[in-house]
């Protein structure tokens, strides 16, 4: 498919170099009036507010935790910034991608270390990079009699709850590093011997292979390729230059610092780390200089490749949480929700030559469930694993040739405006802890939403296994 990519090209608008530059000049949408997407005979489902820990990068502050002491931290923070009763929580759904093996249900875990009853329910899901919006959407569906995940509705949908706690955590800094196959079979046969003599026939059989580890790798099981090296073979095909993938991540690093700068991360909220200071705020946004990201060296397509740590998102360790609600009991309790939580779509493509596409497929179905247009979203959340990455899916949007040789479509869909994109950074910058990146997007959305005097934005993002998330955020009325 590359070549046929690559052929695609010349159907593509060219990526301007100028446009994409890290415009850090403030937009002002004046509100607009336009039809709400409440649905006759479905709840409205909301998001009453949701925090962040800090995102740091792997190796640094958090190093000495555990992955559920960041879930709990971040479950406390919501307490505490929402004041929500936790014996009114109904269910703690969270996301996480590589999971601690002394706690495979994290969600639970880190539920009752943060004082949730023993009797409130909680359950880990996992989907890659969009785990956290897959705990937020199986926490929406408990919210509507009959819900199905096909409704764009759901654990609120199905009628069971009112108030659901949905999350994500990664810790990258303490992954699982497991024996080899050999040694583990010999370890467990070991544990079944049942005399020394057996015992020191499987000692004799060890050999200094079996003591090489496995390590965890950000690669396709399906593939064995890694998520860097398609995303170099993306920009690739896309004729996207290394000039303008350093940009873009200079651009993303910028609107970074300026929103730290101006308080408009409000997510964030401060986490004392036992033994340690308190961290108050993203440590991996580091605008550096055009000249400087120039020097580095491609990352995994050597020497040739165009993709750099510099413009690659990085390992990161943190924890979000958001806490949503039927309408109806939000109001009733005396909240004033942020955001509603609309239609959402997931989608899933070759995971070889379009594993980084998600937000390409996603986005025109999304769009088309809730009956909106391009022109319509004020606010634009996509998640940027690669400047690359982005800069391709901005392409292939707004291609009518890849629209109807690849999607099957009459026409594009057309490109995010970049005036309305990511405009307080992105993953990029404020790193991406695989399971909680997505209820970031979600509040990044709301708030943006709030501040630009917007009322529809659409978080999007990829994942690992050519999948991808799309959804509608719509600004509660202020």
């Amino acid at each position: 498919m590359t070549s046929m990519l690559s052929r695609a090209v010349r159907s593509l608008p060219a990526t301007s170099t100028w446009a994409v530059r890290f415009c850090t000049c403030s937009s002002h949408f004046q509100p607009k009036s336009k039809k709400t997407l409440a649905k006759n005979g479905v709840k409205n489902i909301v998001v009453v507010d949701g925090v962040r820990i800090p995102f740091l990068q792997s190796g640094t502050s958090y190093a000495d935790l555990m992955p559920h002491d960041l879930a709990r931290a971040s479950l406390q923070g919501l307490l505490n910034r929402t004041s929500v009763p936790k014996e009114v929580v109904d269910y703690i759904v969270y996301g996480t991608v590589i999971q601690e093996v002394k706690t495979s249900n994290i969600a639970r875990e880190a539920a009752l270390g943060a004082g949730f009853s023993d009797k409130t329910p909680a359950h880990t899901v996992t989907m890659a990079c969009i785990s956290s919006n897959q705990a937020m959407t199986t926490g929406m569906l408990f919210f509507q009699p009959g819900g199905r995940l096909e409704d764009g509705v759901g654990l609120i949908a199905s009628g069971q709850c009112d108030v659901v706690v949905a999350g994500g955590v990664e810790l990258m800094s303490d992954v699982p590093i497991r024996h080899s196959r050999k040694m583990r079979k010999t370890l467990l046969s070991l544990n079944r011997a049942k005399s020394l003599g057996q015992r020191l026939a499987l000692v004799a059989k060890i050999r200094p292979d079996y003591f090489a580890p496995e390590l965890p790798a950000v690669a396709e099981f399906s593939t064995s390729e890694t998520m860097g090296h398609s995303a170099d073979r993306l920009a690739a095909a896309f004729a996207i230059s290394r000039v303008e993938q350093d940009e873009y991540a200079l651009r993303s690093h910028t609107l970074a610092r300026k929103a730290q700068d101006e308080g408009l991360l409000t997510d964030v909220i401060p986490f004392k780390v036992p033994g340690k200071d308190t961290v108050t705020k993203d440590n991996g946004v580091r605008p550096s200089s055009m000249e400087q990201m120039g020097k580095l060296k491609a990352a995994f397509v050597k020497p040739y490749g165009t993709v750099t740590a510099a413009n690659s998102s990085f390992l990161t360790d943190g924890a979000s949480a958001v806490v949503i609600m039927s309408e109806e009991k939000a109001l009733a309790m005396g909240y004033k929700p942020k955001a509603y939580l609309r239609d959402f779509v997931y989608v899933s493509q070759d995971p070889k030559d379009q594993l980084l596409l998600g937000p390409t497929y996603g986005t025109p179905k999304v769009l088309e469930r809730a009956g909106l247009t391009l022109a319509d979203i004020d606010v634009f959340e996509f998640h940027e694993a690669f400047a690359g990455q982005i800069l391709a899916n901005l392409k292939a949007m707004d291609s009518d040739w890849f629209a109807q040789n690849y999607m099957g479509r009459k026409s594009k869909v057309g490109a995010p405006p970049l005036e309305k994109f990511n405009k307080w950074g992105g993953s990029l910058s404020l790193g991406h802890p695989f399971g909680a990146t997505g209820c970031r997007l979600v509040m990044t959305a709301a708030h943006r939403l709030k501040k630009e005097g917007g009322q529809y934005g659409v978080v999007a993002a990829c994942a690992a296994g050519g999948q991808g998330h799309a959804m509608i955020v719509e600004l509660y009325p202020q």
